[in-house]
């Protein structure tokens, strides 16, 4: 169970194991985990007032994560974006992080390094909010 108050990870992915093995990796590292299935799915959440970070695979049906990443961008929705692919490449890393994003990992990647990223992205976004108050 994971602790009132924890920071919270949204996994977008479309790929159900793969939102299971980040959610599993996530909540052993004591973190409250969301998942979905589909970017559009993501807006009809409330984020928590805490630390958030956004897991998205840039492969999504419908709205891709890069696409994804600009909407939020535009709505002026500020979360640290880890980027996760089974299928990469280095413009599509290069875009990615030139947009803000924190991460861009390759499927199949370690538990380790996805929460380090996850670490990494929830420490900047508690800052960020430090900031904002």
């Amino acid at each position: 169970m994971t602790p009132a108050g924890a920071p919270t990870v949204f996994v977008i992915d479309d790929d159900a194991a793969m939102r299971a093995a980040i959610r599993g990796a996530a909540e052993v590292g004591g973190l409250a985990v969301r998942v979905y299935g589909t970017a559009e799915e993501f807006p009809r959440s409330k984020r928590p007032d805490g630390p958030s970070c956004l897991v998205l695979d840039v492969s999504l049906p419908g709205v891709s994560g890069l696409d994804f990443q600009r909407q939020l961008a535009d709505a002026d929705i500020q979360i640290p974006i880890i980027f996760i692919t089974g299928h990469g490449d280095i413009p599509m890393t290069v875009k990615a992080m030139k947009s803000g994003a924190l991460e861009f990992l390759t499927k199949p990647f370690q538990d380790q390094d996805l929460l380090d990223a996850i670490r990494q992205a929830l420490d900047r976004d508690r800052v960020a909010r430090q900031k904002a108050e």
